[in-house]
């Protein structure tokens, strides 16, 4: 079985700002999945989600970015309405509850590495 790991991370390298509260952090996750459950169940499951609430086409897919949707900006306006986004929100919590997979997470203090170490 061969197996993927998809990352992304919160917050930025930069050191400079770690006396900021807001920006003291940078977090790493991944999640690990195997590559034909991906095929056969998530990305078909995601790709319906997308589709009924957002209107994706394999043309111009929807691509999930958390502060577009929490602002409820395009394509992500529906998500405006109170009702619609109780809906979405528990039909996405099914999917990632009824999925399997590992997830992998790391949260640096920058604050308190730059305070210990002299490089980056």
């Amino acid at each position: 079985m061969k197996y993927r790991i998809y990352i992304d991370e919160v917050g930025n390298p930069d050191l400079e700002s770690s006396a900021n509260p807001n920006h003291r952090f940078l977090s790493l996750t991944g999640v690990i999945l195997e590559l034909g459950y991906v095929e056969s169940v998530v990305h078909p499951q995601m790709e319906t989600l997308k589709a009924r609430f957002f209107r994706s086409h394999p043309d111009e897919p929807v691509i999930f970015h958390r502060k577009e949707m929490v602002n409820a900006r395009p394509p992500f306006e529906g998500l405006r309405d109170d009702k619609i986004q109780k809906k979405f929100d528990q039909e996405l919590l099914d999917l990632l509850d009824s999925w399997e997979y590992t997830i992998i997470s790391v949260c640096l203090d920058k604050k308190r590495h730059k305070e210990t170490y002299t490089t980056w």
